[in-house]
């Protein structure tokens, strides 16, 4: 399976995800020292899971659901977290 897609899963079951977006951008990292090791990623993920949390307290909920995936197969992580309220602002 595509660590795009293991991300995608991973996400929806453990944060109760409602809306992704996954965006590889390994193909920017080619040469690049840890390239090898693990793909590069932008994530955008909206969650009721953020309500009243900080950006850091989200970012660690996003990095323990894919500690797993961050070992193997995940090099760079960047990451847009954000609420369903949140999101409906960005997006009217």
């Amino acid at each position: 399976m595509p660590t795009a897609n293991e991300i995608r899963r991973i996400l929806t079951e453990k944060l109760d995800a409602a809306h992704i977006e996954i965006i590889d951008d390994s193909h920017r990292h080619a040469g690049h020292a840890g390239a090898k090791q693990g793909g590069h990623f932008t994530v955008k993920i909206v969650s009721n899971d953020f309500d009243g949390k900080s950006l850091t307290v989200r970012h660690k909920l996003v990095y323990a659901a894919l500690d797993s995936l961050m070992k193997a197969k995940i090099h760079a992580l960047t990451l847009k977290t954000l609420t369903p309220t949140e999101f409906k602002s960005f997006n009217v």
